[in-house]
């Protein structure tokens, strides 16, 4: 069975690479750019901004995991678009779309973008679940995060000492991708992804302590304040876009998964804790 991947070597979609070939699977890493290469997978270049390119690389796939770069609304739109049209032509039996954060199941609004294009993939009959995470472990590895652990012993991040998330790591993802996809699981719909209870800033802080075998506080660091600081390192677009999410969040009672679509309940799988991913991740 074959599989196309979106994002192939990104920090989302490598790890699905991995996890599918592991499994046994032949992967085809889509990829805009023709120097791109990945050590026993086939490459497929195509342009977001084709359908008919998408198509051709979609090829005879029986599967496609699909998530959208990090970029505006007014880009990712025309790519949601394209993307939608290749997969009807293409016709997989299968497709696996992670909203990478983004919510579409929240009765307080729903991403514009994405529901379109799942929308577009359920108006072809195609058989498709939606992997929905909440926030990802993986955006702690910021550099200045990283730095002021290791150095001060503090976790400062832009989100509320007492708010409770339901965190995940891309290395989740990878393993609800491959449960869906190879694993011939029927689930259709929404998947949620993440700890189910959720976790706080001082569950964060007490994991990393554990971790390192020293005391690690958390920080609760305003959205605008944290933007400035991570400004040099993801770029002042990065930024905003970055502070616009976790003002939203600042202002939220809790950001956690429904128990009833979580991937515990529809797929038997249990994310990991965040010292299992400090420990994967060899922090």
């Amino acid at each position: 069975m074959r599989y196309t991947v979106h994002g192939a070597t990104g920090a989302q979609g490598s790890p699905v690479v991995s996890a599918l070939t592991a499994a046994g699977a032949e992967v085809s890493a889509l990829t805009r750019d023709h120097q791109t290469s990945i050590p026993g997978v086939e490459t497929v270049v195509a342009d977001l901004a084709s359908s008919d390119s998408l198509a051709r690389a979609y090829g005879d796939a029986d599967g496609v995991f699909v998530h959208l770069p990090a970029a505006p609304d007014e880009v990712l739109r025309p790519m949601a678009r394209n993307i939608a049209a290749a997969l009807r032509t293409a016709n997989p039996a299968r497709v696996v779309i992670s909203t990478s954060g983004r919510l579409v199941s929240s009765p307080q609004g729903q991403d514009a973008v994405l529901s379109s294009l799942i929308a577009g993939v359920a108006e072809a009959g195609i058989s498709h679940a939606v992997i929905e995470p909440r926030l990802f472990f993986e955006n702690l590895l910021m550099p200045p995060l990283v730095e002021a652990v290791r150095g001060d012993g503090v976790l400062r991040y832009p989100i509320r000492e007492d708010i409770s998330i339901s965190w995940a790591s891309h290395l989740d993802i990878a393993d609800a991708a491959v449960e869906l996809l190879v694993n011939k699981t029927r689930t259709t719909g929404i998947v949620g992804l993440g700890q189910l209870s959720g976790i706080t800033g001082k569950d964060l802080a007490a994991a990393y302590s554990t971790y390192l075998g020293r005391e690690v506080v958390f920080e609760a660091v305003v959205p605008a304040e944290f933007g400035k600081n991570i400004a040099s390192a993801v770029g002042e677009a990065a930024a905003a876009g970055v502070v616009a999410l976790y003002q939203g969040l600042w202002e939220a009672p809790a950001h956690v998964i429904d128990d009833a679509t979580s991937a515990q309940q529809k797929l038997g799988l249990t994310p990991r804790t965040t010292e299992q991913w400090l420990t994967d991740m060899s922090f």
